[in-house]
């Protein structure tokens, strides 16, 4: 997958030095992936969560932080909407962001 608004996750580990080994994993993962379903997602990780819109939910480093991305599988992208702590993903509105 092509990962779009990279700058936000890279703007988050500056801001949560805890996040990096976990971010990284998750680039890895998603980088290399060719999904075309939710279950290949699921595959990689298990906890994703489809919420609307094409919009899904990843919990990252045990659920203290969520990224909501929207997948286009036909064009292999991964854009980026949010990168936040949980506390953050709760204020938000996942199907509208």
């Amino acid at each position: 997958m092509k990962i779009r608004n990279r700058a936000l996750l890279e703007k988050f580990v500056k801001k949560h030095a805890d996040s990096k080994k976990a971010m990284q994993k998750f680039i890895d993962i998603v980088e290399e992936a060719e999904w075309q379903t939710l279950n290949d997602i699921k595959s990689d990780f298990n906890s994703v969560d489809y919420v609307t819109n094409e919009r899904y939910v990843f919990d990252i480093r045990g659920n203290k932080y969520r990224i909501i991305a929207v997948i286009i599988f036909v064009g292999g992208v991964f854009s980026i909407r949010f990168v936040g702590t949980h506390a953050e993903y709760s204020k938000i509105d996942a199907k509208l962001i």
